[in-house]
């Protein structure tokens, strides 16, 4: 092949993402060699072509796969290339879970590590309301706190809220026993995620602030510890006290809604809520999908909302009970969701602009 139609390797490495370092190492083992070497000046030169697999091998090292499997994937067909990286990263994945159990363990068992009783709950009640709040959290790089779960205590009760901004969740429980002073902070909620299984088989499990963690004390179980997250976490409590009243309520069926979204063939969702009930239709006019009329006591003012799908249906699937209450207060205000008949877990929903609206 001319030389003016292969890259030097500066080029190449450019155009990989690899340093020339780098594809000398993969030369020298066989992974990636030039497609040209220079018998005079030992210059090495590669061809448009091999910049795919230079980038998957690239990508391949970036989730630490080691080079006998990365040789594997870059010659498999597709579909064993796909089962390789399944392994590959399922295997990561226990190792980090692993990791963050052996680690809480270990900040669990340091002598001398002050804490300070925050409040005793039921084990599975305690899990259940975890798994439900952090349905709510979000991994956004530039704000950790999304995935947190905040936690505040005091005589009467613990509340649980999380956010991503678009949905606010918030279950408050009873004390076991109630903490002595008032308390709050936001937890990690990925290593919450972990020690959940843990909490669900204590019956009682002691909560326990330290300087930068909570320590969980189950019951005949090892003892988990949480990372707290130092970024304040977003003002709830501000913007739940500037709510108007709702406008409009509706009770309807859960299982009924969450079938009527789950068949939606849209990203965006309309609600009209009205004296026949909730109508649930496309947020699109022009789409020619039948409207679907769920039975609903509503009250208030006919009103028209539209939402995302990954906002709405989320808020709806969490709820508590067979039937969910919504408080309607506009097009651009929140909508509140929990059970008809159970209060203590409320999840806030942002509507969003009908898709032919959106532009």
């Amino acid at each position: 092949m001319p030389h003016s139609e292969l890259m030097s390797i500066g080029v190449f490495a450019r155009r990989s993402g690899l340093t020339p370092s780098a594809l000398r190492f993969y030369a020298d083992s066989g992974l990636l060699p030039p497609a040209e070497v220079d018998p005079a000046s030992g210059y090495r030169y590669y061809s448009a072509d091999q910049v795919a697999r230079a980038t998957a091998l690239r990508r391949l090292r970036e989730i630490a796969m080691p080079l006998g499997t990365v040789e594997a994937v870059l010659d498999a067909d597709p579909g064993e290339a796909a089962r390789l990286i399944d392994e590959h990263v399922a295997q990561v994945l226990g190792e980090a879970v692993a990791a963050q159990r052996n680690a809480a363990l270990v900040k669990s068992a340091l002598g001398g590590l002050p804490s300070v009783p925050v409040a005793a709950l039921k084990g599975p009640v305690l899990a259940d309301a975890v798994e439900q709040i952090l349905t709510a959290t979000a991994r956004e790089p530039g704000m950790p706190v999304l995935g947190g779960l905040h936690i505040e205590a005091d005589r009467e009760s613990v509340t649980l809220t999380a956010t991503d901004l678009y949905r606010l969740s918030s279950r408050t429980l009873v004390p076991t026993e109630p903490a002595s002073t008032p308390w709050a902070a936001t937890v990690d909620g990925d290593e919450l995620r972990v020690a959940a299984a843990e909490i669900r088989r204590s019956p009682l499990v002691r909560v326990e602030a330290t300087p930068h963690g909570i320590r969980l004390r189950l019951a005949d179980r090892e003892d988990q510890y949480c990372r707290l997250l130092p970024e304040e976490f977003p003002d709830h409590r501000l913007m739940l006290a500037s709510l108007p009243e709702p406008t409009t309520r509706a009770i309807v069926s859960k299982p009924l809604l969450l079938h009527a979204l789950e068949e939606h063939p849209e990203e965006h969702i309309t609600l009209c809520a009205t004296d026949r009930g909730v109508h649930v239709l496309t947020a699109d006019a022009g789409h020619e999908h039948p409207e679907v009329l769920l039975p609903a006591t509503v009250s208030g003012q006919p009103l028209r909302l539209s939402f995302r799908l990954t906002t709405l249906y989320p808020a709806v699937s969490t709820a508590i009970g067979p039937d969910v209450m919504l408080d309607l207060r506009g097009p651009d205000r929140p909508v509140t969701i929990r059970s008809a008949d159970r209060g203590d877990l409320t999840t806030l929903a942002m509507p969003a602009k009908p898709a032919h609206h959106a532009a």
